[in-house]
């Protein structure tokens, strides 16, 4: 039968026991002072478990079996608001006093609301015009900080053999310093032209949209034979559902309502290490 995985900053004890009753469970695991896995639940009972744990602020994944995490083979990851805490390219424009203006576009193109990707970049990329590079480097060492528990999740996932690919709408000037520092396997994004140090609002290159995320991923996926169900993709905004598709593990990060639609599991509450719980690890 299948299991439940409930996860909350703070777990209430009453709240899991009549979420166990609801789901008929069979027992209640505990996996630590943030989660517990509710075994062999009746499938009939599924939605509204599901349904009781979202309106008590739980996180619940519903898996049929627990799998190892090492029988997964890829790792695949948004970087802004999903990776990291912050649309770089909003933070960007406020050295210009546009974030407001940009910002509005990137909610909306997050959300789903503007359909070509390429074009709401281009429209926001311009608006940089007259930024000095130095901006970028501001943004990265005073407002851009990775979202919790995405050391130990990275972490994880290597040391159980997967290969980590970073897939982003966003710029490479912050990519590859991420890529680095956490010794991803791979990132992608876009390049912004810069002249005598001034950015000239253009893009450089094909632009990274939601197809290209998807290929980026099918790539990886293929160079170490990994099927649908040994990748994890991680995203919060429309452009990433063509990646999010690619996999079994397809996981909203507090993300727009039409990502949470599709997703076949979402993070709404818990840190990005919460991913973990769905596993069994190597210890």
């Amino acid at each position: 039968m299948a299991h439940i995985i409930l996860q909350a900053p703070r777990l209430s004890a009453a709240d899991i026991e009549r979420l166990a009753a609801v789901a008929c469970a069979g027992g209640v695991q505990e996996l630590g002072p943030t989660a517990v896995r509710l075994l062999d639940v009746d499938p009939d009972c599924r939605d509204e478990a599901l349904a009781q744990a979202a309106a008590v602020r739980m996180d619940a994944a519903w898996l049929e079996t627990v799998h190892r995490l090492g029988d997964c083979r890829v790792l695949a990851m948004d970087m802004d608001s999903t990776l990291v805490n912050i649309e770089c390219i909003d933070e960007i424009a406020d050295a210009v006093g546009r974030k407001a203006e940009v910002a509005a576009i990137t909610e909306a193109s997050m959300r789903g609301e503007i359909k070509d990707f390429s074009e709401s970049l281009r429209r926001r990329v311009a608006l940089l015009r007259g930024v000095p590079e130095t901006a970028l480097e501001q943004v990265f060492t005073e407002r851009l900080r990775l979202n919790p528990g995405a050391e130990r999740l990275i972490e994880a996932v290597r040391a159980h053999g997967l290969k980590t690919i970073l897939v982003s709408g966003g710029f490479t000037f912050f990519t590859e310093r991420l890529r680095r520092g956490l010794a991803l396997d791979e990132a992608h994004a876009n390049v912004l032209e810069a002249v005598d140090g001034v950015l000239t609002g253009r893009v450089l290159g094909d632009i990274v949209d939601g197809a290209t995320k998807a290929r980026h991923v099918r790539a990886l996926a293929e160079s170490v034979g990994a099927t649908s169900e040994q990748i994890i993709v991680l995203g919060d905004g429309s452009n990433d559902l063509p990646m999010m598709a690619q996999a079994f593990y397809s996981v909203a990060y507090r993300a727009k309502p039409v990502v949470r639609a599709q997703a076949r599991f979402a993070l709404d509450h818990s840190p990005l290490d919460a991913v973990l719980n769905w596993f069994r690890l190597r210890h």
